[in-house]
């Protein structure tokens, strides 16, 4: 069975930073996609970043910058730092992977999600 288990969400100041983690299990991502979406509250699920297995990295325009995904090909994992939080990068963070692109529709497969949430 193929699992994506994402850790590392918390409560964190406007400015601070938190640092996503992604393992997976069932098989082997290493030659896939993988990516980070988030979902604000009460919005649809938007692309975050996503990196290829050649470690090609994409984000969205507006968290360039500030955001950093990187992968273990060796340890199955992806991860997410990111710095400078700001109040609206509050939401809950997925892992997802297979095949890939900017669209949630783009993956196959889903985390069950990790809430991050940026404070005042």
């Amino acid at each position: 069975q193929v699992r994506l288990v994402e850790s590392g969400g918390g409560l964190v100041q406007a400015g601070g930073s938190l640092r996503l983690s992604c393992a997976a299990s069932g098989r082997s991502f290493s030659r896939s996609t993988m990516a980070w979406f988030r979902q604000p509250p009460g919005k649809d699920r938007e692309f975050v970043a996503a990196i290829t297995w050649m470690g090609d990295s994409h984000y969205h325009n507006s968290l360039k910058g500030r955001f950093t995904i990187s992968r273990d090909n060796a340890k199955n994992t992806v991860a997410l730092q990111m710095n400078s939080l700001k109040l609206e990068d509050t939401g809950v963070y997925f892992c997802a992977a297979d095949p890939g692109g900017s669209r949630p529709k783009g993956y196959d497969f889903w985390g069950q999600g990790t809430q991050g949430t940026v404070s005042s």
